[in-house]
């Protein structure tokens, strides 16, 4: 299949009746693009959640491919990026081939963190081009002579992507509102960081027409959320007794205040639009120079798969599966879709396997969709669970969740 009809198999399901019918569908046909050039889940928080042995097997979902290279720091024997979305696992592809073949840690900075430099055109050309599969390598080059689309890497790469076209059109309307998002940047304590978010971000909020925008769902669907995501937050803002903009300003204040903005590299992207590669510990896990040496070895351990993940499950082997890490993609899931996919997890399982994923509203699906007796295979820990959610950088979400497989289950 291809990625236009992998995303309407995803996103219109039985839930697609009336008028959420023309939203799903709206939606599928603007995800149907590159919407994240970086993810936007923190692979430390999902590490410290999973505590893999060595050997792991690993499934994620790739989006933007940051986090199925930074696990490899944890010598998995293979993670398996899943995707409905060809550019992402393109994307997967471009950062996979730089860490493996440009010269040195220098090159792949100046080329996937910097992201900026005209040399990089070369770089690709006479280093990566030559190692992607035969799409990826379409892809990167559409747009030639006059503009192929991997000079992206000479302009800022991140701020390409729906997502990185959403920030920038984001500061802009906050400009034009009367904040200024770029100002957190200039933070160089925690203290600064809150002083500056109460002044330039949090007033943005109580703005008519940020107000409004807050309450449309297309608005954000540059941001990955579609219709039931949007529900979910509906949802969290009404239990808190709180708007939708309120809700929404309580977690940009948590990506802005809660963390040294110097080891936040979701943070540099929010408010700076770039990472700072002269601050190592601000950049993307993968892009840390003390990985740089394990990554780039076990680099060729990454697998791409596009298609959707109950699908890939299908045809692995009963026992298999180690780790599955599913970002947010449940959220978009009805009842009968995640019951596919858990069958499917619960097959797969090895002894102990553990399962991360977030959510956009506070509460995990599971014990809403799932059937008892699947459910019950499982185990989690609310409590633990929103430590994990303070724990992640990334501080868009409304929920972290970790399941593990309990003992005595076998698989099946």
């Amino acid at each position: 299949m291809n990625t236009r009809a992998l995303i309407d198999t995803a996103v219109i399901n039985s839930t697609t009746t009336g008028s959420k019918r023309l939203a799903d569908r709206l939606f599928a046909w603007w995800f149907n693009r590159l919407v994240y050039a970086q993810i936007w889940e923190d692979p430390v928080a999902d590490l410290d959640a999973l505590q893999l042995e060595p050997g792991a097997n690993i499934v994620t979902i790739s989006s933007g491919g940051c986090n199925a290279l930074a696990y490899l720091a944890a010598e998995p024997a293979a993670v398996h990026a899943v995707d409905l979305n060809g550019a992402h696992l393109a994307m997967l592809e471009m950062k996979r081939a730089a860490l493996q073949h440009l010269p040195g840690y220098d090159d792949v900075r100046d080329f996937l963190a910097a992201a900026d430099q005209p040399q990089n055109a070369e770089r690709y050309r006479r280093h990566i081009a030559p190692h992607l599969s035969a799409g990826a390598r379409e892809y990167w080059d559409a747009g030639a002579p006059l503009r192929a689309r991997h000079t992206m890497f000479t302009r800022h790469a991140y701020r390409h992507g729906l997502l990185g076209r959403f920030i920038g059109l984001s500061h802009l309307l906050v400009r034009l509102v009367g904040g200024n998002l770029g100002k957190l940047a200039q933070a160089r304590t925690p203290d600064e960081q809150k002083l500056l978010f109460e002044r330039h971000v949090a007033p943005v909020f109580r703005h008519p027409l940020v107000r409004m925008l807050a309450n449309r769902p297309a608005a954000l669907y540059s941001l990955g959320i579609p219709p039931s995501q949007f529900d979910a937050l509906k949802r969290d803002a009404d239990q808190a007794g709180m708007t939708l903009p309120e809700l929404f300003c309580e977690r940009m204040r948590h990506l802005a205040c809660d963390f040294p903005l110097q080891e936040n590299c979701f943070a540099a992207q929010a408010f700076a639009r770039r990472y700072d590669p002269a601050q190592p510990a601000q950049l993307p896990m993968y892009l840390q120079p003390r990985h740089y040496e394990v990554l780039r070895r076990n680099a060729g351990r990454v697998h791409a798969h596009h298609m959707t993940l109950t699908g890939f499950l299908r045809s692995q082997p009963a026992g298999s599966m180690d780790a599955y890490l599913f970002l947010d993609a449940q959220d978009w899931m009805d009842a009968a879709q995640l019951t596919e996919l858990w069958q499917e997890v619960t097959r797969t399982a090895a002894a102990g396997a553990r399962v991360v994923f977030r959510s956009g509203g506070s509460e995990s699906p599971l014990e809403r969709l799932l059937p008892p007796d699947l459910l019950a295979r499982w185990q989690t820990d609310p409590e633990a669970n929103r430590a994990l959610y303070a724990s992640d950088r990334s501080a868009i979400y409304g929920g972290m969740h970790l399941y593990t497989r309990r003992a005595g289950h076998a698989p099946g």
